[in-house]
């Protein structure tokens, strides 16, 4: 079994390449199985770095990477001739932290906000799966990650209020 994936489209990116580096979430995106997963899981320094940051900071550097990641996740589709592959993954770099806007820091919370983001992203409830079948270039790529990491917000919020 091997840890990276051997698929021909990924072949036509590059790690030297700062939008592929960024479009495949720092390489996680490489992993053979659950690259979402890895995604995810790489942005979580991103998000610890950040959630350093004043709330104000925090949403404008999460605007920012949502926005430009139409550009990221456009442009690697395009290179590789796939639209949203599966080892593009700043989407879900975006999508953690949109997940974790105004959370409270600990573990825990950060647990919590991974799994939330994770399954509403793999589950795809109404309009998330209709977006992620409709639209289409770098903004469908990264739509219904944006949408799963809202529904993840706004469900962790609900939970850090039933427990506070």
């Amino acid at each position: 079994m091997t840890f990276l994936t051997q698929d021909a489209n990924v072949a036509k990116l590059s790690l030297k390449n700062p939008v592929h580096f960024l479009a495949l979430g720092f390489g996680s995106g490489l992993a053979a199985k659950a690259p979402g997963t890895f995604g995810t899981l790489a942005a979580v320094p991103l998000y610890l770095l950040l959630a350093q940051l004043s709330l104000p900071w925090y949403l404008a550097i999460t605007v920012f990477c949502s926005v430009i990641g139409i550009y990221i996740c456009g442009q690697a589709a395009k290179d590789m001739g796939v639209h949203d592959h599966g080892a593009i993954v700043w989407d879900e770099v975006a999508g953690l932290l949109i997940t974790m806007i105004a959370a409270p820091q600990g573990v825990i919370w950060l647990a919590i906000g991974f799994g939330l983001f994770r399954f509403f992203d793999i589950v795809k409830p109404w309009p998330i799966r209709w977006l992620d079948a409709k639209v289409h270039g770098g903004f469908g790529i990264m739509i219904d990650d944006v949408l799963a990491g809202v529904f993840a917000f706004l469900s962790l919020q609900l939970i850090i209020f039933w427990l506070g």
